[in-house]
């Protein structure tokens, strides 16, 4: 399937350009990202292929527009949402104290 979600290795999408000494993380909020997949993962509530269709749910537009770890975080909102772990109502909640500067 040649979806959105699969351009590596297309032709006619110009160079990879890619940052010299590039860091494992650029933000500290990406490893937070990265530090939550065993936690969640080890409760059994999704799997990698789970995880992986979360992704691909994401529109074009977002994913095109969005960072790697972002995909992660959309895709572990998705799926906790979707599996009853949380609410709606709980994430938003979340956000706006985070938007707000409380972490």
């Amino acid at each position: 399937m040649n979806g959105i979600h699969d351009l590596g290795g297309m032709h006619g999408l110009g160079p990879l350009v890619v940052e010299a000494n590039e860091p494992v993380f650029h933000h500290d909020w990406e490893r937070r990202v990265f530090g939550m997949f065993l936690p969640i993962f080890a409760t059994g509530t999704f799997n990698v292929d789970e995880l992986r269709a979360a992704i691909e749910r994401m529109g074009a537009p977002a994913y095109l527009n969005t960072t790697y770890y972002e995909h992660w975080l959309h895709a572990y909102e998705t799926l906790l949402v979707g599996k009853g772990v949380l609410t709606q109502a709980e994430l938003a909640a979340r956000q706006r104290q985070i938007a707000a500067g409380a972490h």
